[in-house]
């Protein structure tokens, strides 16, 4: 893992900062989102690979995409995490208080 990041920081650091940037925009769209059962079937999905990937199943190359895959899906999901934090701080509105008299 530590030859996974070390040799491949520059696409890491891309998609942290890309999922900075979808997670900043992502909050003034307000399109419709997926479905429970979609997002149950996505969420199966991702933990079958992470399994696959954790037991080593896929030798290889392959298996070496996997891991990258997963590791840039992941610094995605932090990276859209904070920039919809860091947008949803920037931009609050603080309402002034009443001065007491």
């Amino acid at each position: 893992m530590a030859y996974l990041m070390m040799f491949n920081w520059g696409w890491l650091l891309a998609s942290l900062l890309l999922g900075l940037a979808m997670g900043w925009i992502a909050v003034v769209h307000r399109g419709q989102g997926v479905s429970k059962v979609l997002a149950r079937w996505l969420a199966a999905v991702v933990a079958a690979l992470v399994a696959v990937a954790a037991a080593r199943l896929v030798p290889g190359r392959f298996g070496y995409w996997l891991d990258l895959g997963l590791l840039m899906f992941a610094l995605y999901l932090v990276g859209c995490t904070a920039g919809s934090w860091l947008r949803a701080w920037v931009l609050s509105r603080h309402v002034p208080t009443k001065p007491v008299a």
